[in-house]
């Protein structure tokens, strides 16, 4: 060892001269060697006498930590399977057959609830899945379907469904096992999951349990992989073997000194001795809070005794290579020393791809050189940079088409992008297209087709004439800049941009497209105005056609009269289909007797009635296909245009309108509502438990289930018992509850996550839940793991 001590100084002496290093740093580091070797050798004996009294003590306590990190990692796995396993029964494929009839023809949904369960057995260590309907009479594996009659485990199941719990795991007997298909031909000891379906039942009795067999071997390798002496076991809490581990046949007897013990002193964790075949026995044991479950390690006294004499080898072999270590860290040290110059040498390398060998030709030159390379390649960064700003000048007029751009902004922001600064008047030109019907193009290709357009506008129009043109949900959308100030001269330019955006739009992508232009004006705050104005005039494609250009202002004199008429009975058929959705009879007869009143107020012969009808006749009609219903199986013959086309008069029409039509329609919503008052409380619960962490409320469950926010919140009240509101916030409270016990998030950043803009409002809302502050709560489970 001194030999090879010797021989590292010289290197590094060697090496010092060849860097340029000073005699004295080459003393410097033979002192430093010195100066480390001998307080260590000291420090290695009193660190012996002491670690050989304590060994014992750190035994314990490294158990303990195994037991913990193993209890951890365990709780950590059941409660990744225990999520997907309730994602899974949030799944439509789930709900959608809780109220049906499954069989082996039923191929989508098999499918379907095939792939949910496919996707469990990913999970390491899950060995079978299976989805029993008790309410149905079906069950379905991952290799077989059949009546619940057929199952095997029928029995079994039916304790399930009367267990307290909603979800729990538990060693079932070999003879219980899955066995049907392959999930039968294994007899691998498993511990399995049961999950009832809902979750929540609103009955005492569930209508499907998910079953999930997880392999015991899975759970004892986690066993295996603890580092602490003896042997690592888990028992359930009357001191049954969990895992079906046969080696702990021969410690039989400790499981129940255990379960006494905990019993007897009401700790989750904790160490005794017990003797088992006349030997003493040390038995560290943790109680898991997250299920119960005993993890425990079982090793020998004299095993433990016997380490301390390792100590002994361990300071011998210390002190041994000690020189040769301080020896090690000093050259290490040194080197370190040249190490930024280093750095910047192979930086350089790098960059230029230097030959090894010029490296020590003029080292700083190339570093010199590198620095020259990379300010040319800033330079090419910032030109690319400055080619992005496209995308914020289209950003710059979505806000100023949206009325969020004043004008002192504009001035300076506008400046800044190179937008016109120096126009006579403004106006929005709008682009949309008119059909794609008889095309060669799909509706799939609409928005690439608006981003086509958008370029050969972008193409057409000079910079000076236009702000940045932009595609706006299903228009074309342009701020056009005026060259002229007479009106005449204005609508001539205005008409020219148009018409050549229309045919070269014709001629490249054989489109029909109609043009919206709204008012000239100055201010640019008036941006948002001309905005809806350009597309106000589009509108008139009903009454005039397409492939046409409309201006706003041709639009008002014929709106204002000749279509008032018909613009109150558009009003009043929206009314009263919205009526009919919710059901408000009161309101559907005033709103009725409304529309009937205009009908009869236009001066038009009886002929002329039918035509006029038959369209709120169509609108009722989609509302019963879109609740999935018949038309023919609703109404019936009496309910068809046919019976209607047979009516004369008005008040026949109005019998037929609330006998024949409406009231059949009503009964069926409110059947469909009742229906539906489940699955919708189902669906709104997985929007919960998939987006808590987004900024969720009832409208935005409005916006995805497509029903009013105030049915929303009366189903949701009615189904799960407490408003969406609070069951949101409780959820959320349990979330950040376990982001506490595991993570080290700050309490910022889980009221961040939580959707919380004021941390103080979320410590208040945390208060409120769970009885303590965040902080509280963390260092209460952090005394309680440490116990």
């Amino acid at each position: 060892m001194l030999f090879s001590l010797i021989i590292m100084l010289y290197n590094v002496h060697f090496y010092g001269r060849g860097m340029g290093v000073s005699k004295y740093w080459f003393r410097l580091l033979m002192f430093g060697i010195l100066l480390g070797t001998i307080p260590v050798i000291i420090i290695g004996w009193i660190s012996y006498s002491i670690s050989s009294k304590d060994i014992e003590v750190k035994v314990k306590e490294g158990n303990m930590l195994y037991l913990h990190q193993t209890q951890m990692r365990v709780d950590q796995h059941l409660k990744t399977i225990e999520m997907a396993a309730f994602q899974f029964a949030y799944s439509s494929p789930v709900t959608s057959t809780l109220n049906v009839v499954l069989t082996a023809n039923d191929f989508d949904h098999i499918r379907s609830l095939s792939n949910g369960l496919n996707h469990l057995l990913t999970f390491s260590g899950v060995s079978g899945a299976k989805i029993v309907n008790i309410e149905n009479n079906w069950y379905l594996s991952t290799t077989n379907i059949g009546t619940y009659e057929q199952l095997q485990e029928r029995d079994q199941v039916d304790q399930y469904a009367k267990h307290p719990k909603s979800l729990y795991w538990f060693n079932p007997s070999y003879d219980a096992l899955l066995t049907d298909g392959a999930e039968g031909d294994t007899a691998a000891p498993v511990i399995r999951m049961v999950l009832k379906i809902p979750p929540m039942p609103l009955t005492n009795k569930p209508r499907e349990i998910l079953l999930i067999d997880m392999m015991s071997s899975e759970i004892r390798n986690y066993l295996s992989q603890s580092r602490g002496l003896g042997e690592y076991f888990i028992i359930q809490q009357d001191g049954s073997n969990l895992l079906s581990d046969p080696r702990i046949d021969k410690f039989a007897g400790l499981q129940a000194s255990i379960v006494q013990t905990i019993a007897e002193s009401q700790t989750q964790e904790g160490f005794f001795t017990a003797s088992l075949d006349g030997q003493d026995m040390g038995i560290t044991y943790r109680v898991s809070p997250y299920n119960g479950w005993i993890y425990m390690s079982v090793v020998s006294i004299n095993e433990i005794t016997s380490q301390s004499k390792k100590i002994a080898h361990a300071t011998l072999i210390l002190g041994a290579a000690v020189m040769l270590i301080i020896g090690c860290l000093a050259f290490i040290l040194s080197r370190r020393m040249y190490s930024p110059v280093r750095k910047l040498v192979e930086y350089s390398r790098d960059v230029h791809d230097v030959p090894s060998n010029r490296l020590r030709e003029d080292e700083f030159g190339l570093i010199e050189e590198s620095l020259r390379k990379l300010s040319d390649t800033g330079k090419d960064l910032k030109l690319q940079v400055q080619n992005q700003y496209t995308q914020l000048k289209e950003f710059f007029v979505l806000k100023l088409l949206f009325g969020q751009i004043s004008e002192q902004d504009f001035q300076v922001r506008g400046r800044a992008y190179g937008f016109p600064a120096n126009w006579m008047r403004l106006a929005v030109m709008t682009v949309q297209i008119d059909t794609l019907h008889d095309t060669r193009y799909t509706e799939k290709d609409r928005e690439l087709l608006l981003y086509a357009i958008n370029n050969i506008v972008g193409e057409l129009l000079l910079p000076a004439r236009r702000f940045e043109p932009i595609v706006l949900d299903q228009s074309q959308v342009t701020i056009i800049c005026c060259t002229h100030d007479h009106p005449g001269q204005i609508k001539d330019e205005l008409h020219q941009i148009a018409e050549q955006i229309r045919s070269t739009v014709k001629h490249y992508l054989q489109l029909t497209v109609s043009v919206g232009i709204s008012r000239t004006y100055q201010q640019i705050s008036q941006t948002m105005d001309a905005y809806n104005e350009a597309l106000q005039a589009l509108k008139r494609r009903i009454s005039l056609g397409d492939d046409i250009i409309v201006y706003y202002e041709d639009t008002i004199a014929y709106d204002d009269l000749s279509n008032v008429i018909y613009s109150q009975l558009k009003l009043l058929e929206d009314q009263l289909i919205q009526a009919i959705k919710v059901g408000d009879v009161e309101r559907i007869d005033v709103l009725l007797q409304q529309y009937l009143g205009s009908v009869r107020h236009r001066e038009a012969s009886l002929s002329e009635y039918p035509a006029l009808m038959i369209q709120l006749i169509s609108k009722i009609y989609q509302v019963v296909q879109d609740q999935g219903g018949s038309v023919i199986k609703v109404l019936g013959q009496r309910g068809s245009i046919e019976a209607y086309m047979k009516l004369h008069t008005l008040h026949e029409i109005e019998i037929w309108f609330k006998q024949d039509l409406i009231e059949p329609v009503i009964q069926f919503l409110n059947e469909q509502a009742e229906s539906q008052y489940l699955d919708i409380a189902n669906q709104m619960l997985k929007i919960i438990h998939e987006k808590y962490e987004e900024d969720i409320s009832l409208e935005t469950c409005a916006s995805i289930l497509n029903y009013h926010p105030v049915y929303l919140s009366r189903v949701f009240k009615k189904e799960v018992g407490v408003n969406f509101i609070d069951y949101l916030v409780e959820y959320r409270m349990n979330m950040a509850k376990k982001w506490l016990e595991t993570t080290d998030l700050k309490i910022a950043k889980i009221a961040e996550r939580l959707q919380y803009k004021n941390t103080s409002a979320f410590i208040r809302t945390f208060r409120r839940i769970a009885g303590m502050t965040p902080g509280q709560y963390r260092e209460q489970v952090y005394k309680n793991q440490m116990q």
